[in-house]
């Protein structure tokens, strides 16, 4: 009879936490016990932290081949410390809840950036950084036309987690919070990555099927998108083949591989968003398999353990990952982030993200209340004691594709119409707008055209851009096949190839 009572005690404590969770009021407010989210918002943080640096190790490592990680204990002995994975997010949420504006415009978020984040960031970020020297604002430092690493960067993904945390059980905000940060670096297809794992998140801070979240994610993608597919065809592989992960990645190697492992497959959503799928396929909810399987199916395995840990974590919570006994210390030590704080914690990001949530909360029409609750019998009269019980009162959304997928000859033509107008007057302009201009005339296929009407004003234009050395060493370096067009433009138009790295902005 004892396997039947702890199965019976089990299934009682589960009903208890889905009423606490889930007690649905009319107009689709849910009351959701407050320490039980925050208990899950922390665990989703944490989770991103370890899942990130635990997953550094296995970083590009397993390319051609998958890794051998068989046996994984999480931990953080010395503590955390600052990584693009995280900190781009750590800045944002400091100066959301400081602002308490949960969009921070493009000025602001350019500020934070020239402020801050000047250092240890790549790829289509360290790109955007030095757009915005040139005096280039997000969502332009994102746009295809003048970033090339936009459309296939997976920058959508790994600067995304926190917002998802951000708004439980508001998939369609989780989204919007996503994608107003990160269209600093990244449009297209990359974008429809951070719809989806903002949605994933956001539901996983109400929902504990994985089923149910991985279709929530599926909802909030556009249905004519590469992301799409990739959901659909992991989540077909998974069924075609549930007990041999390995067969699984030989096909994501034979779909999204095709050129050996370059730097735009590797660091390309495709693969790596077949990786979060599979690892938390093949990881059921269990949280530490889950790393182990993001770890093994490789390529940017630390992004992709941070995000399937993010989604796992907020549904297991920090109390269930304090209970393990993994050896972790309270410290997210700064070793990146200019003018930041040096004395932050993981304590404190979770605080962080806990008063992002409660103001996204309030300027969606939630709120948190204090709801008495009964704790036993009174003396007496027989009257039962109560207690305040803090509860949030959360209006929920169900998940949409809130932006549809941008092609990259939308965002060309959205860029053209932005700034061809501007480009004759900027020409002759002086610094960083002469500069800024050529530029956008090379990105834009204008160069000719200004070199021919305006020959003095184009020479002194390019001497003006070469200044920006970051600016012309990100354009040839930039990842080929997508960047050879542009690269051939630079050269026709002047500019001349770095003969050495040259530093970041």
């Amino acid at each position: 009879m004892k396997p039947i009572v702890v199965i019976l005690s089990s299934l009682l404590a589960l009903c208890s936490l889905h009423l606490r969770l889930f007690a649905q009021a009319p107009s689709h407010i849910i009351e959701v016990n407050a320490d039980d989210l925050e208990d899950r918002l922390r665990g989703g943080m944490l989770a991103q932290v370890i899942g990130n640096l635990n997953g550094l190790p296995h970083e590009f490592k397993y390319i051609n081949s998958p890794g051998k990680v068989e046996e994984y204990t999480p931990s953080l002995p010395e503590g955390a410390y600052t990584d693009d994975d995280t900190d781009i997010e750590w800045v944002y949420l400091r100066e959301i809840t400081r602002t308490r504006e949960i969009f921070l415009k493009p000025a602001q978020i350019t500020a934070q950036w020239k402020q801050h984040i000047n250092r240890r960031i790549f790829c289509a970020n360290m790109y955007a950084r030095g757009l915005m020297n040139l005096g280039i604002e997000p969502p332009w430092t994102g746009n295809i036309a003048l970033n090339p690493w936009s459309d296939f960067n997976i920058s959508g993904q790994f600067v995304c987690e926190s917002f998802g945390l951000m708004a439980p059980g508001m998939p369609q905000t989780a989204a919007r919070l996503g994608l107003n940060y990160t269209h600093t670096a990244i449009d297209g297809e990359p974008a429809q990555g951070t719809q989806l794992f903002t949605t994933m998140i956001s539901t996983a801070c109400v929902e504990t099927d994985l089923e149910k979240i991985l279709d929530a994610g599926l909802a909030a993608v556009d249905p004519k998108s590469d992301i799409a597919n990739v959901v659909t065809t992991v989540r077909e592989l998974h069924h075609k083949h549930p007990k041999d992960w390995r067969a699984v990645r030989r096909e994501f190697k034979t779909l999204w591989q095709p050129l050996g492992g370059v730097m735009r497959e590797r660091n390309g959503y495709e693969l790596n968003t077949a990786c979060v799928i599979a690892a938390l396929l093949y990881g059921n909810k269990d949280f530490v398999e889950t790393l182990r399987y993001a770890f093994n199916f490789g390529w940017d395995a630390d992004c992709d353990a941070a995000t399937a840990a993010t989604i796992v974590g907020v549904m297991k919570g920090r109390r269930w990952m304090d209970q393990q006994g993994w050896n972790i210390k309270d410290v997210y030590r700064n070793t990146t982030r200019d003018d930041m704080p040096n004395d932050e914690t993981l304590t404190g990001l979770g605080n962080l993200v806990v008063e992002a949530a409660r103001l996204t909360i309030e300027k969606n029409g939630g709120e948190l209340i204090s709801s008495p609750s009964p704790t036993g019998r009174g003396q007496g009269e027989g009257a039962a004691k109560t207690e305040n019980t803090r509860i949030y009162r959360i209006p929920t959304q169900q998940p949409a594709n809130v932006e549809p997928l941008s092609t990259s000859a939308d965002q060309i033509a959205r860029a053209k119409k932005e700034f061809l107008p501007k480009l004759a007057h900027d020409l002759t302009a002086p610094g960083d707008a002469r500069a800024r201009a050529a530029y956008i005339a090379i990105c834009l296929g204008e160069s000719d055209q200004l070199k021919t009407d305006s020959p003095d004003a184009w020479s002194a234009a390019i001497a003006e851009l070469e200044k920006h050395k970051a600016v012309v060493h990100n354009i040839f370096t930039a990842p080929e096949p997508g960047s050879k067009e542009l690269k051939q433009a630079a050269l026709a138009a002047g500019l001349h190839e770095p003969t050495k790295q040259t530093a970041a902005p």
